[in-house]
């Protein structure tokens, strides 16, 4: 069993960036001849914000982790780690994004920095190796950058994939602090037997670019990629979300002794909403507790529970004690689940760029 508990490291602050270009799905779900009544009471996904050409996740990343730092009041000389994690990067596989992130901001030499190539887990999966860092108390302060452009990898022909992914980059800032009693708990899980559910099958080591990589192919009426576009197994994922997170939810909680009715929010992962509201109902969670971002961002990958945390939440983060369970889950297959708490912390508006 992957549990890990973290002690004596606190979540500061949290902030997001979205590009401002918003797409509405009726007009492109309706353009690829689908029926988009049936798509959105399925996906609950109206509109989703897409990045242009020149814009990569790290730049969402940087705009988000500028003005994090601003509203903390941190010196960048007091960074001590930046963790990037993503799988649309700057460059393919040389160099890693996080490097040239911290060139960017400004952050000190001493500053370690590296890339974790994860999706739909990556949020929780990130936060467990950032904070386990942290713990030893040489590493004072750090940030998680979690962001994906991910519309660039999906067809715009293809209707089982396009309209659900949305980009976005988000930013969490941790802190070592002696004094505090507060914990983050972890359970974390992976099954590479799944890795077909959700592939990009061209463009790597194993399957190199080729002329062929670029022919386009059609899986059905609406549903036309090439070897280089995202391909989604809807059914699989399905039953794969559906299975999973609520037993790592209930793991999490039985490991730890937490209460589950103690508890004050539940972010999943923005996977859709009635694969999401069939795991909170085999929870027997309350509707009010549980966060939805589907709505007006999509599927944002990596970013989706700390975008859809300050979406929904902002003024509560700013204000109060609360004590949350995050659930991601998804590509690779992978998946996780932890336990953190926030005491009015530092949450900026949501910044369009």
């Amino acid at each position: 069993m992957a549990f890990l508990q973290v002690d004596k490291v606190l979540i500061r602050g949290i902030s997001a960036c979205v590009p401002s270009k918003v797409e509405e799905n009726k007009l492109a779900y309706n353009q690829r001849g689908g029926d988009y009544q049936s798509f959105f009471n399925t996906t609950g996904i109206s509109r989703r914000r897409i990045a242009t050409d020149e814009v990569c996740a790290s730049d969402l990343c940087y705009a988000a982790a500028e003005k994090l730092l601003e509203d903390l009041k941190w010196s960048k000389d007091s960074v001590d780690a930046l963790v990037f994690v993503t799988q649309t990067p700057d460059y393919l596989s040389i160099p890693a994004t996080s490097i040239i992130l911290q060139n960017r901001l400004g952050l000190s030499s001493d500053c370690l920095a590296f890339d974790i190539a994860l999706g739909c887990s990556g949020w929780v999966y990130g936060l467990s190796v950032l904070s386990a860092m942290m713990q030893g108390g040489t590493i004072k302060r750090a940030l998680l950058l979690s962001g994906e452009t991910a519309t660039k990898f999906c067809s715009p022909d293809d209707k089982s994939s396009y309209p659900l992914f949305g980009d976005a980059g988000a930013v969490t800032a941790l802190e070592y602090d002696s004094s505090t009693e507060s914990k983050l708990c972890f359970d974390l899980k992976s099954d590479g037997s799944g890795y077909e559910a959700i592939i990009i099958e061209d463009g790597g080591y194993r399957h190199k670019f080729s002329k062929e990589s670029l022919t386009m192919a059609s899986f059905g009426e609406g549903i036309d990629r090439r070897k280089v576009d995202l391909s989604l197994d809807g059914m699989s994922v399905f039953s794969f979300g559906i299975s999973k997170a609520p037993k790592v939810v209930n793991s999490l909680i039985e490991h730890f002794n937490l209460s589950k009715d103690e508890i004050d929010l539940y972010t999943f992962h923005q996977a859709n909403l009635f694969l999401n509201e069939k795991i909170r109902k085999k929870l027997c969670l309350p509707a009010e507790k549980v966060l939805y971002s589907l709505n007006d961002f999509g599927n944002t990958s990596s970013a989706s529970i700390p975008l859809t945390l300050l979406f929904q939440k902002r003024e509560a983060l700013q204000n109060e004690h609360l004590r949350h369970i995050g659930c991601g889950f998804g590509v690779g297959l992978s998946w996780g689940a932890v336990y953190f708490e926030t005491d009015s912390i530092v949450a900026p508006p949501l910044i369009e760029l």
